[in-house]
């Protein structure tokens, strides 16, 4: 289990169950009414542990359950503990809420799943279907088992664009105020946020974008728009992501995204493709033989939902769509290609604006942990030279992203290849082109750059405090 979540949150390779390689808040249930002193605790060689009691007996220890909110309130990092973490997501939870609708109609929740176009990608290659069939087959499942409706977050990622694009203008602009640092620093890795917060606090969180993700951005719209468009309240909307990272599990998780008054998530689950699969495997559904069945559309003033994505890579596309237009915005000057300069390896890359022989914008995307540990180094001694970086935990970024599928028979770099190309064969839109988007940012936000807009498309990146060494364990 210790390969589900990205490498950034993987610090050591322990198959421990429970023993944290960090510092871990709850590693296990100490009886406290055992005696009266401190207890010491052993660990066995089977990796139990024991509580010696002063009297010098000894009493074996349960294993703590961990909550995802407890493992974001921790000072070390998620260690590979995983099977114990994502107890509280996954398709299991879907299940007992698609049954409760049937048994106990008085509890009845309308269900939504949105589908994340990496997931799709990986789906595809894994069943040999091009990307729409995948997409339609996967809605016609999810109806199939009681699900109410279906939602492409490519749909959402137009608005997490679209902030992203003019938050980096914005900050360009006002280069001079240490509060909005540049470089700015993506924010759609949940990986790579809780990271940062945790081992290297304000100095970093300073730089991070303040968009939400895809996925939140979703949770506000299906929540929140669209909830009030079915005259529900958020709390009667039961939101499944389907996501290709274990992390996004832990993003959905965090209190950010909780909403206090009716007592809900904005995304009240988070399943891997891996775990769509075993879902189909577990109904003995073969996806290829379904009927297929049209994505719903958000808002539903769009006739039709058809899968669609944008250009630059499989990690959405924020460097390209961030410089073409800073480079629009700030300088007058339209990008029609785009050239990376690869540099330490094919994922650490470069990518300048330069006129008359000055560089007018700096560029890269950095994924894996090596090249996230490089930047952050760079940022820390003041020679970090780009002015906005694609930050990604996982190398290769989200299409290879610990959630989605493995093919025993095929070599990963040969499937990684073929999800690339499935990822790509579907029409890309510009955010701003996309039917729908003006439309929810004059109904729905109130427009572009209004307090509502950063309520419900921004967030707040906040330093863990330490209160000592992860690097050690302290009982």
């Amino acid at each position: 289990m210790a390969s589900l979540f990205s490498g950034a949150l993987q610090l050591t390779d322990l198959d421990d169950f429970i023993a944290p390689s960090q510092e871990c808040i709850k590693p296990v249930k100490v009886d406290k009414r055992a005696g009266s002193g401190v207890a010491k605790i052993h660990i066995d060689d089977d990796g139990s542990y024991f509580q010696i009691n002063q009297d010098g007996g000894t009493q074996k220890l349960e294993k703590a359950k961990i909550s995802l909110n407890d493992c974001l309130a921790c000072s070390g990092c998620v260690t590979s503990a995983e099977s114990i973490l994502i107890t509280q997501q996954s398709h299991e939870e879907l299940r007992k809420v698609l049954e409760t609708n049937k048994a106990a109609p008085a509890q009845h929740k309308l269900v939504v799943v949105s589908v994340s176009p990496q997931s799709r990608a990986s789906l595809a290659a894994r069943f040999q279907l091009n990307p729409t069939d995948t997409a339609e087959k996967l809605t016609a499942f999810f109806k199939k088992i009681g699900v109410h409706y279906v939602f492409d977050t490519t749909f959402s990622r137009n608005f997490s664009l679209i902030e992203s694009q003019r938050e980096f203008v914005q900050r360009f602009r006002r280069q001079a105020d240490s509060a909005q640092a540049l470089p700015v620093l993506a924010s759609a890795c949940p990986g790579w946020i809780c990271y940062a917060e945790k081992m290297h606090g304000s100095c970093i969180t300073a730089h991070i974008s303040s968009a939400r993700s895809p996925q939140q951005v979703m949770g506000s719209l299906v929540k929140d728009f669209w909830a009030q468009q079915q005259g529900l309240t958020p709390d009667r909307v039961y939101h499944v992501a389907v996501m290709p990272c274990y992390d996004k599990k832990l993003e959905a998780s965090r209190p950010d995204f909780f909403n206090q008054e009716h007592q809900t998530r904005d995304v009240d689950c988070v399943l891997t493709t891996g775990e769509v699969s075993r879902l189909l495997e577990e109904e003995g559904v073969s996806l290829p033989d379904l009927e297929p069945v049209p994505l719903d559309a958000l808002p539903s003033s769009v006739s039709a939902a058809e899968p669609t994505s944008h250009q630059g890579g499989g990690s959405g596309g924020y460097l390209e769509h961030v410089f073409r237009h800073a480079a629009r915005e700030l300088f007058g000057i339209h990008v029609a290609e785009i050239t990376y300069k690869p540099l330490r390896n094919k994922d650490f890359q470069e990518v300048t604006l330069e006129r008359e022989g000055r560089v007018l914008l700096h560029f890269a995307l950095a994924y894996g942990f090596r090249n996230i540990q490089n930047l952050v180094q760079r940022l820390k001694r003041g020679r970090c030279p780009y002015h906005y970086v694609e930050v990604m935990a996982c190398p290769s970024g989200c299409l290879n992203g610990g959630g989605q599928l493995k093919a025993s028979d095929t070599p990963s770099k040969e499937l990684l290849q073929r999800v690339e190309e499935l990822y790509r064969a579907v029409r890309t839109t510009a955010p701003e082109d996309v039917p729908g988007v003006q439309e929810l940012y004059r109904q729905w936000l109130h427009g572009e750059g209004s307090a509502r807009a950063g309520r419900l498309l921004h967030t707040q990146y906040h330093a863990v405090e330490r209160p000592g060494s992860s690097r050690s364990i302290k009982w």
